[in-house]
């Protein structure tokens, strides 16, 4: 991946927040020029396992598009998306899963997508396709012995902290670097348009590195307003329906949760369009299910990714139903790290008689409280670091494996 660090700088600073990546900025179709078929954010990775990863992309106008693949420097795959019997096509969103790849191997791909001019019943009339350079994804292993990742929170739609935190703490643009990133909720402060899901997340990260490393979207409680809330699951791959799932990669089984909103489903901000007490007592019957799964009981190192912490967040009603609810499991599967974001105040809590385990909080999003999470976890020991935009330590913990 080549990217040119100094000058991708420099250009965030000079176009401020909201302008720095636009997709008429990185090349997509301005307004008066809106017949011409282009991509308008993309590619992405989602969910890279060891055998399957999923591409997204999103196109200017409707399009049949596919994924042209292969191991090595081999492009002699091809994968559409299939839905119900139709090969999915005149959309703008593409979500391609390739699937049957081999663990632990190097795949290069791009992006083709044909614009649809016309579709009539037999006959459809498509354009020239339009291609992206060819990218590269390494799968995990099924046995890898480490995973190393980076962990945001709480960006609040100030996209220039992507960049800017990840260089100024030794990121070099090498996949070497990390095997994946975290956005640990409260991206944005609400999503209202599908612009500002371009422009405040999707389009830094393609730019930085998520054309050839994968990203997860934790849901935050900031997640869950605005007009263009309810669209955030088409622009993410998700391996289930729901934002609450796990996955092992290297040595640790990763537990991502949904903490719902903050205040309680009737309170006048939400309009009547909240539903978080039944969803998450819901997500503590999976949650149940999941801390027996040997899967999790055999995995070397257990970690939670939640964006509400369950303590040290104050006592409005979602902190307290997600302590009252999930807590105790979180102490009966012996998680060895709570990772979380939400208040704010960036901090290390020791476990103690209330939580067993240790709960790390980051910081943000204002600049001089942002905070970047390196964790590294090895057959022998999992640790993590905080550090503050200006570079200093301000947190650390680490753990022996105890299960063998």
């Amino acid at each position: 991946m080549s990217i040119n660090r100094r000058s991708f700088l420099e250009k965030a600073s000079k176009m401020g927040a909201l302008g720095a990546l636009s997709p008429t900025a990185r090349g997509a179709v301005s307004p008066a020029d809106s017949k011409k078929n282009a991509f308008v954010t993309g590619p992405y990775l989602q969910n890279v396992g060891p055998s399957e990863a999923t591409v997204m992309w999103v196109t200017q106008n409707n399009s049949l598009s596919w994924v042209e693949y292969g191991a090595g420097n081999s492009l002699s795959l091809k994968e559409y998306r299939y839905r119900n019997g139709h090969v999915e096509a005149n959309n703008k969103i593409n979500k391609i899963t390739l699937n049957g790849l081999k663990p632990g191997t190097l795949y290069k791909y791009r992006i083709v997508s044909s614009e649809i001019l016309d579709f009539q019943p037999a006959k459809v009339t498509y354009a020239e396709p339009i291609k992206s350079p060819v990218y590269s994804f390494k799968t995990p292993g099924l046995n890898d012995e480490e995973v190393k990742l980076v962990i945001f929170n709480d960006i609040h739609d100030r996209p220039q902290t992507i960049p800017q935190l990840l260089y100024r703490h030794g990121y070099t643009g090498n996949r070497k670097d990390f095997d994946f990133i975290v956005f640990n909720g409260d991206c944005f402060d609400n999503v209202n348009t599908e612009k500002q899901v371009f422009d405040h997340l999707l389009n830094p990260c393609v730019d930085l590195f998520a054309r050839e490393i994968p990203f997860i979207l934790t849901q935050g409680n900031h997640e869950t307003r605005g007009a263009f809330s309810r669209n955030i699951p088409d622009y993410f791959a998700y391996p289930t329906e729901n934002y609450y799932y796990a996955f092992t990669q290297g040595p640790v089984r990763f537990v991502v949760m949904d903490s719902g909103e903050d205040k309680t489903d009737d309170n006048w901000e939400y309009s009547g369009l909240a539903a978080y007490d039944a969803y998450r007592v819901k997500e503590r019957l999976w949650l149940e299910k999941e801390i027996e799964t040997e899967a999790f009981k055999k995995a070397p190192f257990r970690v939670i990714l939640i964006h509400i912490p369950p303590f040290h967040s104050g006592d409005w009603h979602g902190p307290l139903h997600n302590r009252e609810l999930f807590a105790p499991l979180f102490a009966k599967g012996k998680a060895d790290l709570v990772i979380s974001g939400h208040t704010h105040r960036y901090g290390v809590h020791q476990p103690d008689a209330n939580h067993p385990y240790p709960i790390i909080i980051g910081g943000g999003p204002l600049e001089g409280n942002r905070t970047l999470m390196k964790l590294h976890a090895n057959s022998k020991e999992l640790t993590l670091r905080m550090i503050r935009d200006d570079g200093e330590e301000v947190g650390k913990y680490a753990v022996k494996r105890t299960k063998m």
